[in-house]
């Protein structure tokens, strides 16, 4: 497939789902973005914006089968895993398939589950498999995970570790929709018994998977690559953070930023594409050391100031790294 045959396909995909979800068009294509690279999503927001709508519509549109897990205080690892059950009739315990065996499982509300159970999708989103009583079972092809997220200063929530944070090629926010967005969903409300849009399937799972060997014909120059590199290499060595991003930090926004080429259909990668998804990509990967976290510092805050400390490429002749978008 074509990057311009893949960025129209792409861009049917978010017209459809955008017709069904009330959100923000930049919001919807960093989510793609995520699904495009072979990534997993992380969506933090306050309850009630329509995370979990986002994903399911998405997976409808992309015809994939879809699993819904709800995370909460007493969920278990092989509640999401599956488990071995003993079938009384052959003397054999065979393996029930938990929730995780589908091409888009929703990790509802993630962080409102202990530490333990969120381990039991770390095996899946780094190897597509599962490994439950010393047996591997893989997982279907393609597999994404879109999890939620609520704030971590609300009540009831355990703080995701750096390991599984790192997992996600995207963290991203949704976001309250503008006073249009709001007047359409009071509309919808209003007019409840008729048919609410739905987004129609664009594609089948074998579509998907040719659509993600995409970006692996895009063009990243050698500038870009170092652009890349020294981003990378800036927050390691900003004093406001105890870990900057690590090197599969910088393999995911090399990937991201091709992907986003493809969605535009180009067949080359710019520095806008790089800008654009530094936030979402390195931000969630940082640790901050205890000063910054005193001095109301944000991961944000120190991507920010990073891309604005680093020269672009083509833009050292005029002085200089230009603003971010």
């Amino acid at each position: 497939m074509e990057p311009t045959t893949a960025g129209e396909r792409c861009q049917a995909t978010l017209d459809r789902v955008s017709d069904a979800v009330i959100a923000e068009n930049d919001f919807l294509s960093t989510v793609l973005t995520g699904v495009l690279s072979r990534g997993h999503v992380l969506i933090e927001d306050v309850p009630g914006t329509g995370k979990t709508l986002t994903a399911r519509t998405l997976a409808e549109t992309l015809g994939l089968s879809f699993s819904r897990i709800q995370f909460t205080p007493d969920l278990l690892p092989t509640d999401v895993t599956g488990t071995h059950i003993f079938d009384e009739q052959e003397n054999t315990f065979e393996f029930n398939e938990g929730p995780v065996f589908a091409n888009m499982v929703l990790a509802d509300e993630i962080n409102r589950a202990p530490p333990k159970t969120q381990a039991a999708l770390l095996e899946a989103m780094g190897e597509g498999q599962v490994t439950v009583d010393g047996d591997r079972f893989d997982l279907p092809e393609p597999f994404f995970v879109i999890a939620t997220q609520n704030p971590v200063e609300q009540e009831g929530t355990f703080p995701l570790p750096e390991a599984q944070l790192d997992r996600f090629i995207i963290k991203t926010e949704m976001g309250y929709p503008g006073p249009e967005g709001e007047l359409e969903l009071l509309n919808r409300r209003e007019k409840r018994n008729m048919k609410i849009p739905t987004a129609d399937t664009q594609l089948t799972p074998d579509e998907v998977q040719a659509l993600q060997q995409v970006p692996e014909q895009i063009t990243v120059t050698e500038d870009l690559k170092r652009y890349m590199i020294q981003l990378t290499q800036a927050t390691r060595d900003d004093n406001r953070t105890n870990i900057g991003v690590s090197p599969r930090g910088l393999q995911r926004l090399y990937e991201a930023s091709r992907a986003r080429a493809v969605m535009l259909g180009r067949d080359y990668v710019t520095p806008e594409d790089v800008q654009q998804l530094a936030q979402p990509v390195l931000a969630h990967r940082l640790v901050l050391e205890t000063e910054a976290k005193v001095n109301d510092v944000s991961k944000r805050d120190i991507v920010d100031n990073v891309l604005q400390r680093v020269s672009v490429p083509g833009a050292e002749s005029s002085g200089g790294a230009s603003p971010a978008n």
